[in-house]
């Protein structure tokens, strides 16, 4: 895992949320949302980037990191009420939000259900749509697995899904990294967060109402949630850029940080104060 030196911890809804904030003097902030089951280390390239000219905040959500992992059922609208608090323990009043994957739903719901509390969002190898049957089926699947066994499996299958095979060969330090994240992670925490993905709902019937300037990044090899379903975003929400990061899966930012990195700060610069 990679480990940084900002580690803090805050009281949001009954949780010790971990999290770290670089450069609090800035006007601008930018909240950066992970994905499923990996925790806040993976944006540690993005907050050393931009920590010239923004505020950075990432976090670990409910049950991944350092935070821990509250009792309560999970739930992508917990998740967004975890976030919201975490915004009001700062005092944040409003901000920029970029998520991947799972990170890029709970960003989705936030913007749609707490419009005025942010300024931009990023939204980064995710979609807008529910999971088919059959994907849920598959997560309820891998709850079974995990419960009767151990996470290893499941992070190795991941993986495979996570990276292009090209990465999985030449780039093997962030492949490790990764599974280290995953296998950190509680066999709890991720029984129980799959069970909330497999139950959420979509969002894609609310993007129309999506007014602040987006971005939408995805990995051109992502096999995940693949470019279809970045464009479909696109059309929905008027005021977004759409952009396709060649010889990247679903990790993107990790894959290609520096494409991912340039196409932040581009957008990022547009954004009024």
């Amino acid at each position: 895992m990679i480990h940084t030196d900002n580690n803090r911890t805050v009281n949001v809804n009954n949780l010790g949320i971990s999290y770290t904030d670089e450069n609090t003097s800035m006007a601008q902030s930018i909240i950066f949302i992970h994905g499923f089951p990996l925790n806040k280390s993976m944006w540690e390239n993005q907050a050393k980037n931009l920590k010239e000219t923004h505020r950075v905040i990432t976090y670990d959500i409910r049950g991944h990191g350092n935070t821990n992992n509250g009792g309560e059922k999970y739930s992508i609208e917990l998740f967004v009420n975890d976030l919201i608090g975490l915004m009001d323990a700062l005092n944040i009043e409003k901000t920029i939000l970029c998520g991947l994957s799972m990170g890029g739903y709970i960003a989705l719901k936030a913007i749609t259900e707490y419009p005025n509390r942010f300024k931009a969002v990023i939204l980064c190898d995710t979609n807008c749509t529910a999971d088919s049957p059959e994907t849920i089926a598959n997560r309820k699947r891998n709850v079974e697995i995990i419960e009767t066994g151990t996470v290893g499996k499941y992070a190795d299958e991941s993986l495979k899904k996570f990276f292009t095979a090209n990465s999985l060969t030449e780039n093997k330090t962030i492949a490790e990294l990764v599974r280290d994240m995953i296998i950190e992670t509680s066999k709890s925490s991720i029984c129980k967060t799959l069970l909330a993905l497999a139950e959420r709902e979509e969002t894609c019937s609310k993007l129309i109402g999506i007014k602040v300037p987006a971005l939408i990044l995805v990995g051109r090899e992502d096999q995940v949630t693949p470019p279809d379903a970045a464009k479909l975003m696109h059309e929905s929400i008027k005021s977004s850029t759409l952009h396709i990061i060649e010889h990247a899966g679903h990790l993107s930012n990790l894959e290609q940080p520096v494409e991912f990195n340039d196409q932040l700060k581009k957008f990022l610069s547009s954004i009024k104060h």
